[in-house]
């Protein structure tokens, strides 16, 4: 969770690390002209999170699409690595349109490039074909 406070081009906020199970208590602050100071990091891979947190925000997207001739109406699929977080309900909007057909196995590219980023989603598990099933 993160608390942020701003005044004018100014930003505070603070965040947990989640790069490691250690869960720094980090701070970032942005001054006016843009330059981020950052504290309360153990090791530099929090220094890393937290600015890219501020800077370029992303997030693996995880979530379903429609499935034909299987036992269950819903893949479970996910990017191969994170988007960025301003494309998430677009990716979304774009993935509920998906529809494939059994049978599917883990990894098996679902759609190919989601929204120009390069980053492909894949199924997240095995998906049998299953005969009389539309």
């Amino acid at each position: 969770m993160a608390i942020d406070t701003q005044v004018g081009e100014e930003l505070k906020r603070k965040m947990t690390c989640i790069v490691c199970p250690t869960g720094c208590q980090l701070e970032v602050q942005r001054d006016g002209d843009g330059k981020l100071s950052i504290t309360g990091f153990q090791c530099r891979r929090g220094e890393a999170y937290a600015e890219n947190e501020i800077l370029n925000p992303r997030r693996v997207l995880t979530t379903t699409v429609k499935i034909r001739n299987a036992s269950l109406p819903l893949l479970p699929v996910r990017t191969t690595e994170a988007i960025p977080k301003e494309l998430l309900a677009e990716a979304m909007q774009v993935l509920a349109q998906v529809e494939v057909t059994a049978p599917v196995k883990t990894g098996d590219v679902i759609l190919a490039n989601i929204l120009d980023t390069g980053i492909d989603v894949i199924a997240s598990r095995d998906m049998k074909r299953v005969e009389g099933v539309a």
